[in-house]
């Protein structure tokens, strides 16, 4: 079963986030637009270019009302270590949840059990709590945060805009479609 349009299953967490370590929880992601960012492990490969590009993006998630939380199977001990010692990491301000229980990592289905270590999912989630995009990645291939922006742009026309939906490659201002029998067959 898919999780599109299922809401959040309910959470505890701590996170590191601007240098102090924070509560978060399933009640977090209401109210506004939320990306909850699954990755592997800190202090690896792919993971910090991924985190990075996010944190050299977070201005722009920000100015659309959206909040990102990085999450994986390390603790927030882990997450404050890797940011005290990697420029990369360094610059992330956006909050990076500690799940070493996988409670979340298990609700958001990307648990790789036979490792303890999540996949490389990324969520997008309504203000209702409602999940609208998921995206998974395999280990090795990273995720592009000017893509990420480009669908949850794309996402909140949706909601804003009931009877329209956002075609192949669409980006704000562009052309959206009205789905009804008349375009049956002529697209």
């Amino acid at each position: 079963m898919s999780l599109i349009n299922t809401t959040v299953k309910p959470f505890n967490a701590t996170a590191y986030v601007n240098g102090k370590f924070e509560p978060v929880s399933d009640a977090d992601l209401k109210g506004k637009w939320s990306v909850v960012f699954f990755y592997p492990a800190d202090f690896t490969f792919v993971c910090p270019t991924e985190l990075g590009d996010l944190a050299d993006n977070y201005e722009e998630f920000k100015k659309m009302g959206v909040e990102i939380y990085s999450v994986s199977t390390d603790t927030h001990f882990t997450h404050k270590a890797w940011h005290d010692t990697s420029d990369t990491i360094g610059k992330i301000q956006y909050p990076m949840i500690g799940d070493p229980t996988g409670v979340i990592t298990r609700n958001f289905e990307v648990m790789i059990e036979a490792d303890g270590l999540a996949e490389r999912g990324t969520f997008v989630i309504n203000p209702e709590g409602q999940i609208k995009i998921i995206e998974l990645h395999d280990g090795g291939i990273g995720r592009d945060a000017k893509e990420l922006l480009r669908k949850v742009q794309a996402a909140q026309y949706v909601a804003a805009h009931p009877g329209e939906v956002c075609p192949a490659k669409w980006t704000p201002g562009a052309e959206t479609l009205a789905p009804s029998l008349d375009l049956v067959g002529k697209i």
